[in-house]
């Protein structure tokens, strides 16, 4: 059964001990890591998975050997991000390598995408818009929670939550041309 839990501030902390020990394993040529989904949006409530966004130039193989070699788990079946309707470019804008922490990690999803890429740009821009907008991140928590609830299997979740986020995306993508959003320069590593 999927848990949707209150929002912990604690969360920040955990996503920085993640990244942290991502950067310990992973090649300089990282451009950036960031905290993204529910977690990095304060007073959402989520799933107790903290979700980041590795930046690389490139989905290099070494990367994925780099997480291998460290004791994450690769999800070889996760290729891609759900694509939402109306999107014109190349399919491979939405390609990513997917793994989840090591054994006896905090519990973390560690989604390896491209630098400009259409995937990595929608995972910013959607908690910047969630962190912006609290009544759409209230609303957003909501159907989380709803949907938990109702769902005889867990793995129906993702397909029934990604119609409502593509919502909520485009809603985004309005708020972006509104404020002249651009993805947030990246921190030092």
């Amino acid at each position: 059964m999927i848990e949707i839990v209150d929002y912990r501030a604690d969360w920040i902390a955990e996503f920085n001990r993640v990244a942290d020990g991502l950067r310990d394993v992973l090649p300089e040529s990282v451009i950036r890591i960031d905290h993204i989904g529910s977690t990095a949006v304060p007073l959402l409530c989520g799933k107790n998975v903290i979700d980041v966004q590795v930046t690389v130039a490139a989905l290099d193989p070494d990367i994925a050997g780099r997480l291998l070699a460290a004791g994450y788990t690769a999800f070889p079946q996760i290729t891609h991000d759900h694509v939402p309707p109306g999107y014109e470019g190349s399919h491979e804008d939405w390609a990513k390598f997917f793994f989840t922490q090591p054994i006896g990690q905090r519990r973390a999803n560690v989604h390896v995408r491209q630098a400009g890429r259409a995937n990595q740009r929608y995972a910013l821009l959607f908690r910047d818009f969630l962190r912006a907008d609290r009544s759409t991140a209230a609303a957003y928590g909501e159907l989380k929670r709803r949907l938990a609830a109702a769902l005889a299997h867990d793995s129906a979740y993702p397909d029934v939550k990604d119609p409502a986020v593509d919502l909520i995306y485009l809603a985004a993508e309005q708020w972006a041309r509104r404020t002249s959003w651009q993805v947030p320069p990246a921190r030092l590593l």
